[in-house]
């Protein structure tokens, strides 16, 4: 391995523990819930999840989860 190439990997060892270096614009993932999948996305500060409980709140388990695992990575949720 060249001497560039592990200046790169230590750099981005760095990029990812400085979270605030993320701001996530749009994204969707598969989220394995207990009973369920789930498809969770994110696009332009709106959440959508295909669970009975976010077609009624517009906020459930599977959204609020991402956004603890996200946190300092997201735009604060508009209420």
């Amino acid at each position: 391995m060249d001497y560039g190439m592990i200046g790169k990997i230590e750099k981005a060892k760095r990029y990812a523990q400085e979270h605030e270096r993320f701001r996530f614009q749009t994204f969707s993932v598969k989220f394995h819930g207990d009973n369920n999948d789930h498809n969770v996305s994110y696009d332009d500060g709106k959440w959508t999840c295909d669970c009975e409980y976010f077609d009624h709140h517009e906020v459930c388990s599977h959204s609020m989860a991402l956004e603890q695992l996200l946190s300092g990575m997201l735009p604060p949720r508009e209420e």
